[in-house]
């Protein structure tokens, strides 16, 4: 995987990242003003925040210097926090701390004017020398956890940044090259070269990792080291395969079109060549784009087809404190993604209730969230495995684990009632089981002729459900909020009472509605002669067969209601206006 990631940035990232090395596009909300002989040309830093977004707030971007920051002192040089750069604690209780760091920020200036000669750092060594951030006025509500760096105003009226400078950047990576004593063959590269102690770059935006980033490959326990190999030796890195796989997976976070995000989950994809956008089906897929994978899926299967063979790659991340955890990676081509794709939508499309259309012939797709979410009351409740399962089911075709869908049992009997998102993904995971090729508009819609007793014991819940609102109109809570339950798991034992229970509101409606009467009753005797003997007790895979033939059957007399009240209306309007 971090080799496909440094491809990726030599190939694809090289116009885009024209960074000295070391460096990166990093926040730095102040900048102070020095004249050459080190006086601040205003008290007041230039501020550089903006309101409007959350890293905004922090500064606007510009290159700096970076390297990896763990518990000990290293400081930025030119560009960091109030605390290296002013010595100033945010804690008050650690001010000792600060000191030491304040002291290190100035060793490294020191070293850098020495070594450069440049007239701009010797300038920052003449602010500090003259008192530092004596000579500003900083007000009470400075946050010394944000970035500071320097511009000098030149005697030829010019503006100059230290850290822009090419010798100030050669010789930061000189002070952060690795020992020549640690050198070993790079597992990326496999060349032996000086390899680091610790990865220089952090990862930024991985979903549940600390803010200033995350390490994909670290050690900080005995437990996780081996043959005398510590911190990231433990995967031997040289440095420029380390910036490489950095770069490329903050890169991938960062594009619109590279990166998802479900729950605690964060997906990275990419292809060597563009035209394939993962995202836009994952995220919220057009019901256009998808009917044009579908049919491009139809074409594939012919075999004069030529299915692209681009490589594809895919990551799924999670953080875990300042560790970033690889949850699975997929290395396929994008023929093959997109073939999976489509067969992952066309095994979980599924009618809408709230759709006109009976047959379900065009249903909206659902994305990758949506799908996950239905398995538990919150999304905060969202384990990192199920969007893990759904992904790597959508590109590679897995089959799904019944554990998911079997949250999704538990979540219809805890709500007592079956959601659209609920019925796709247990319509999907039956599917994606199965073992022999499954018709297109296979369990789309009501499935009159299904084999299974579950299913149409789970649509003669929703017929019972509906005599008894057609009985009595308005009622607030049906038998589904009373018997859901029971009668998907024990089915044997509830519907005799079920049955019994309709019978009065059936007498009602043959008194006061003949016509609803008629239907519900033929309705009835037709879902209970599938049914035949009554199943005691159903298997995990009945109980979801049971909640997508509930499902099916009321989004069907749904559409049944819609369509006799259509045409209703458009028999009302063909009749001629009574003439007086």
């Amino acid at each position: 995987m971090l080799s496909r990631l440094k491809e990726y940035a030599d190939e694809q990232l090289a116009e885009q990242f024209q960074l000295p090395p070391l460096y990166e596009q990093t926040p730095v909300a102040h900048i102070v003003l020095l004249t050459t002989d080190g006086q601040p040309v205003s008290a007041h830093p230039i501020a550089r925040t903006d309101d409007s977004t959350a890293r905004g707030r922090r500064g606007r971007d510009m290159p700096a210097p970076v390297v990896q920051r763990s518990v000990g002192i290293k400081p930025l040089l030119l560009a960091d926090n109030g605390e290296y750069t002013f010595g100033r604690a945010r804690d008050p209780a650690k001010q000792g701390r600060t000191d030491r760091a304040h002291r290190a920020y100035l060793d490294l200036l020191g070293r850098c004017g020495r070594e450069t000669e440049e007239p701009s750092v010797v300038a920052v060594e003449r602010f500090f020398a003259a008192g530092g951030v004596d000579l500003l006025e900083l007000d009470e509500a400075w946050d010394h956890g944000m970035k500071v760096t320097f511009e000098v105003l030149m005697e030829d009226g010019s503006r100059r940044r230290p850290i822009e400078l090419p010798t100030v950047q050669r010789f930061w990576l000189t002070e952060n090259l690795p020992d020549g004593d640690s050198v070993d063959q790079c597992l990326m590269c496999g060349e032996r070269r000086p390899v680091l102690e610790r990865l220089q770059g952090k990862i930024r935006g991985i979903r549940g990792g600390q803010s200033s980033g995350t390490s994909i490959i670290s050690a900080n326990s005995d437990a996780f080291e081996s043959f005398g190999l510590e911190a990231s030796r433990t995967a031997p890195t040289c440095r420029e395969c380390g910036e490489g796989f950095t770069r490329a997976i903050n890169s991938l976070i960062a594009g619109e079109n590279t990166h998802l995000y479900v729950g605690d989950t964060t997906f990275i994809f990419w292809a060597k060549s563009a035209g394939f956008d993962l995202a836009s089906f994952l995220r919220d897929p057009d019901p256009q784009d998808v009917r044009a994978l579908l049919q491009s899926l139809v074409t594939t299967r012919r075999q004069d087809a030529v299915i692209d063979e681009t490589a594809f790659h895919a990551a799924a991340l999670s953080g875990s404190g300042a560790r970033a955890v690889v949850r699975d990676w997929i290395d396929t081509t994008v023929g093959n993604a997109r073939q999976h794709i489509a067969r992952w939508f066309q095994l979980q499309s599924i009618t809408d209730p709230r759709d006109e259309d009976p047959e379900g012939r065009n249903p909206r797709p659902l994305g990758l969230f949506p799908l996950a979410a239905a398995t538990v009351r919150t999304p905060q409740d969202l384990p990192v495995t199920t969007p893990r399962h759904l992904f790597r089911s959508a590109l590679q075709g897995t089959p799904l684990p019944l554990e998911i869908v079997a949250q999704a049992v538990r979540r219809n009997q805890a709500e007592k009632r079956v959601t659209r998102p609920r019925a796709a993904l247990g319509k999907l995971v039956l599917l994606s089981r199965e073992t022999q090729p499954v018709k297109e508009d296979y369990m789309v819609a009501l499935e009159t002729e299904h084999p299974s007793p579950a299913y149409h014991c789970g649509r003669l819940l929703a017929v019972i459900e509906q005599v008894q609102r057609a009985a009595l109109p308005g009622v607030n809570a049906t038998i589904v909020d009373r018997f859901y339950g029971a009668a998907s798991s024990t089915p044997g034992v509830v519907f005799g009472t079920l049955l019994r229970g309709a019978q009065p509101h059936l007498s009602r409606l043959k008194r006061d509605n003949r016509g609803a009467h008629e239907r519900l009753q033929r309705d009835l005797e037709e879902v209970i002669a599938r049914i035949g003997g009554w199943p005691a007790t159903l298997t995990l895979q009945e109980q979801a067969l049971f909640s997508l033939g509930y499902y099916h059957q009321r989004a069907h007399d749904r559409s049944q209601i819609i369509s006799r009240r259509n045409a209703r209306d458009a028999s009302n309007e063909d009749e001629p206006e009574n003439e007086e």
